[in-house]
């Protein structure tokens, strides 16, 4: 059974002289928790109990009567840590949270929710449905993944207003991209679905079931997950799904 149909993110066919690199969305898994959050039962204007967010506005808001998840960029400026940043840390991370904690601090420039049902991901799918609502600078959304204790991470996001598709690294407090790509449209105030899957050192993406990046990490995946954001972005984030192979 294909990995996608189960998680409603069924893939169109792959046309003549069309790449086909599905192949991680499309194994037989054996039976495995599969976690999945569509907020219809949290409160309004509230973190989701499963959610740590750490920097950041995020809350639980709604879009024409559906609750979603939103990270709100209205108010922000040079970015800022989230409430309790240190306690949530702490948490995550035990004894090396002030390590964790100094590395969040540094990339406040970017909002991060840390998922903390999953405690450590490394091989299977991770997929959210997004709809860019405001933001002059940027209407970012990404999946952030192999979230290390020391606040290292990677992050695979779609831009509304740039049309692309990035793998960043967040590396001792500094970012920087690994690979790009351009001409995937992505429109403001537009429901989409991004996905993407991991198996070893090999990352796949696919926006809407079409695939659209690639790419052969440089070590093994493996660490914890959640969303990501950037700057003013004004993002709903819905149907948040991860299953681990």
């Amino acid at each position: 059974m294909i990995l996608l149909m189960s998680i409603g993110l069924a893939p169109r066919m792959v046309q003549q002289g069309e790449s086909a690199f599905t192949s991680i969305f499309q194994p037989c898994f054996a039976a495995r928790p599969q976690f999945s959050e569509n907020f219809d039962k949290e409160k309004l204007g509230q973190e989701p109990r499963d959610f740590a967010s750490l920097v950041g506005s995020w809350y639980v808001s709604e879009d024409n009567g559906n609750k979603v998840y939103a990270v709100d960029g209205k108010k922000w400026s040079k970015g800022k840590v989230a409430v309790g940043v240190a306690d949530k840390s702490r948490a995550l991370y035990g004894n090396r949270y002030a390590e964790f904690l100094d590395r969040v601090q540094a990339f406040a420039y970017f909002p991060l929710t840390v998922y903390k049902p999953v405690e450590n991901f490394k091989n299977g799918v991770i997929s959210f449905r997004f709809k860019g609502v405001a933001g002059r600078i940027d209407q970012c959304a990404g999946i952030a993944f192999n979230i290390k204790p020391n606040g290292d991470y990677l992050i695979f996001r779609a831009n509304c207003l740039e049309n692309n598709i990035v793998l960043w690294k967040y590396e001792k407090g500094k970012r920087s991209a690994i690979k790009w790509v351009q001409k995937i449209v992505t429109p403001p105030g537009h429901w989409m679905t991004l996905a993407m899957g991991v198996r070893g050192r090999k990352i796949e993406g696919m926006l809407d079931g079409r695939p659209v990046f690639s790419y052969e990490h440089t070590e093994p995946i493996d660490g914890k997950v959640g969303l990501w954001s950037k700057a003013d972005s004004v993002v709903y984030f819905d149907d948040f799904v991860v299953k681990p192979e």
